[in-house]
């Protein structure tokens, strides 16, 4: 089989960093709004992507799909005339599933239209799971799917509307290791683009919640992570997540404050960390009191030329001892934070 084209859905703004990841398997050939399309030979490893939200096979892109519900019959006919077999085939030989019971499709627009996201979903889903012999699970009314289906994912920018089949069984974002979660807990594709933006090395989260960074640094390779937060049960939670992840005692967890590290001076090469800045959760300890110790005990822990990537609020400023090196604005859960990388002098 010839190479296929595949596309990585993404946080907005992370396009580039999961560009970047995509490389190794093949060229990419286009970068939107939150998608990188790329062709790759069909094999498992592009279910191996760490900085994707998704990874779906590209069934057809159609031109002329603009904000009337006239253009929706454009869309139907063009859907039916996919080359199922193939992309079946392909899903199949990147580890997705041979068989399936139904088809179910999810869809998103950018722009006013005069029609609805089920009113796409099923202008999709009605033909190609006619043309497939199988049943069609609309989502109208919230109506929530059961396992075991074929996924579409269908999106439309302008006047372009992209139809494309997921490979997993769910997208890749929903990692198996999150046995646990906490409020604050961050998404696994933006963790896994701090480490990699990190570099890795002797790594440290002061402040690691359930463990998420920590975790997707040791995934990433880095040689030893150290994952700390004051909450007690928060380190529990980290612990059950990065068992779950086969990481065992790759990892060392610790009940300490952010303000007040048990680390020895220059001992760190990278700091990921997603402070506590009164967003879903509030600082608590020293920070509380003394929110500048943050940067102190930063500048104290990491090696000279060490770096920090670190998710905060926009236009926040690092504090002196620090070398901006990079901002990278994201939107995430409605929100509109930066990861900010900074090297210390």
């Amino acid at each position: 089989m010839t190479a296929a084209r595949l596309v990585a859905r993404t946080v907005r703004g992370l396009e580039q960093v999961v560009a970047e990841e995509v490389r190794p398997l093949g060229p990419v050939e286009f970068q939107g709004h939150r998608e990188v399309w790329f062709r790759a030979e069909p094999a498992p490893a592009v279910l191996g992507l760490r900085c994707a939200d998704d990874v779906l096979l590209h069934g057809i892109s159609v031109r002329g799909i603009g904000p009337a519900r006239a253009d929706l019959p454009v869309l139907a006919e063009a859907a039916a005339r996919m080359p199922l077999a193939e992309l079946l085939m392909a899903r199949k030989r990147c580890g997705g599933k041979d068989f399936a019971t139904g088809v179910a499709v999810s869809a998103s627009f950018l722009g006013r239209r005069n029609y609805n996201r089920y009113d796409l979903e099923d202008a999709v889903g009605r033909p190609v799971a006619s043309a497939l012999g199988l049943l069609y699970w609309s989502r109208r009314g919230g109506v929530v799917p059961p396992d075991g289906g074929l996924s579409w994912r269908v999106t439309v920018e302008g006047d372009r509307a992209l139809v494309a089949l997921r490979i997993g069984e769910r997208p890749l974002h929903r990692r198996g290791y999150r046995r646990v979660t906490r409020a604050g807990s961050l998404h696994p594709p933006v963790a896994a683009a701090m480490a990699r933006l990190g570099g890795g090395g002797r790594v440290l989260d002061p402040c690691c919640g359930a463990g998420t960074l920590a975790v997707e640094a040791a995934l990433g390779g880095a040689e030893v992570v150290l994952g700390l937060d004051r909450d007690a049960g928060a380190v529990a939670a980290a612990r059950v997540n990065g068992a779950a992840a086969g990481l065992g005692g790759g990892i060392g967890w610790g009940v300490a404050d952010a303000g007040r590290l048990p680390v020895s001076d220059g001992a760190i090469d990278l700091v990921l960390c997603n402070p506590p800045w009164d967003r879903q959760v509030p600082p608590t300890g020293v920070l509380a009191r003394r929110p500048q110790r943050f940067w102190r005990e930063l500048r104290r822990v990491l090696r000279p030329g060490g770096r920090a990537v670190l998710l905060l609020p926009a236009n926040a400023l690092p504090r002196a001892g620090f070398q901006l090196l990079d901002r990278l604005p994201i939107s995430l859960s409605g929100q509109h934070p930066e990861i900010v990388t900074v090297r210390r002098d």
